[in-house]
């Protein structure tokens, strides 16, 4: 409560006259316009915080288009079943969607919850933001769309119209920028109505004041925005460049038993893969294919050699093929082995 008290300070601080005006206008063009996203139609702070960290590094038409998050929640319909949950069946039901630690982190909330709520999902922002994987702006976005507080939640398309609607020439990605850019926010969030108005402000930076375009003539906040060249906005730091690597792995299947080795690393950690190998240890003979995939800023071409008469090394396992279906698996690695054993004239789910 002392954070949202502390937010209706700031609201008295806008520089935007007519704030009511704008607010108005904005929530009668959403209204009319909004999409009807899955996570709009409901008031679960559950079922809103799946989307919210599924959302965090993916695109909103991956996550519906591909089923993620209608199938995340059949799996696990409520916080005590994703509590109980092994975490493989967790990490399966996330594959391709990448940065695992978010389904993690969303397993660890869903037992803090049933552990220090009883199993009743917060209200409080400063409880929401408590919970393992939570930041400023997704305890927002969930305590206003579940709760309907008056609290800003500043995503990336959120600070794009603030920094084009009050002509902000900084960098938007620093520590000052990012608490003017919720300081501004704050103070346009209405005391009734967070869920509508925060959810006009992300349909906006959706759909009109996007990162590569501008429809000023469709926006609804185009008399009260004090962007010049609104494309120059907002600005950041140079992307670093993407960088190429090389990895090589096997393809070693015999007996109807494929190896495959654990992941160790922070990223993918918990996840099987298909076994790497420094060049150096893999027999003298050509890759028997290549392909290609980004991680981050890195864009891997990867090399497979089929062999056979192979050893497993430490944290690796010979694994039926029925038992592959149900492994986690990155999603590169899971097209190959399903590619792989096609030719072979075998069969396992892929998604």
């Amino acid at each position: 409560m002392a954070q949202q008290a502390k937010e209706q300070k700031v609201k008295e601080n806008s520089p935007i006259k007519d704030v009511e005006g704008l607010r108005s206008a904005m929530i009668s063009w959403f209204s009319r316009v909004g999409k009807e996203y899955p996570w709009r139609m409901t008031e679960d702070g559950y079922e809103i915080l799946v989307s919210e960290m599924m959302l965090q590094q993916t695109q909103v038409a991956t996550v519906i288009g591909r089923g993620y998050y209608h199938r995340w929640l059949e799996q696990f319909p409520d916080i005590h079943t994703l509590a109980e949950a092994d975490e493989e069946s967790v990490l399966r039901a996330w594959e391709g969607l990448g940065y695992y630690s978010r389904a993690r982190n969303l397993q660890k909330a869903a037992r803090l919850i049933v552990e220090e709520h009883g199993g009743v999902f917060p209200r409080s922002l400063s409880q929401i933001e408590a919970l393992p994987g939570v930041g400023r702006y997704t305890a927002g976005a969930v305590a206003s769309f579940a709760f309907d507080a008056p609290v800003a939640a500043v995503d990336a398309n959120i600070a794009r119209v603030l920094a084009r609607l009050f002509d902000f020439r900084e960098r938007v990605d620093t520590t000052h920028a990012r608490k003017q850019l919720l300081a501004w926010a704050c103070s346009l969030v209405p005391d009734s109505g967070g869920r509508i108005w925060n959810s006009a402000l992300m349909e906006l930076g959706q759909h009109v004041c996007k990162s590569g375009s501008v429809a000023c003539h469709q926006c609804p906040a185009v008399s009260w925005c004090r962007a010049t060249d609104p494309l120059l906005l907002p600005a950041k730091k140079k992307r670093k460049a993407q960088v190429a690597v090389d990895e090589h792995v096997l393809l070693a299947f015999r007996r109807n038993k494929l190896l495959l080795e654990q992941e160790v690393g922070r990223r993918r950690r918990g996840l099987w893969k298909l076994p790497a190998r420094a060049i150096e240890e893999i027999p003298d003979v050509s890759p028997a294919y290549k392909e290609q995939y980004s991680i981050t800023r890195y864009r891997v071409t990867m090399f497979i050699h089929e062999l056979q008469d192979v050893i497993a090394q430490e944290n690796e396992r010979w694994f039926r093929l029925e038992e592959i279906a149900d492994l986690p698996m990155p999603s590169p690695y899971r097209r190959v082995v399903v590619d792989f054993l096609a030719r072979q004239g075998k069969a396992i789910e892929s998604r």
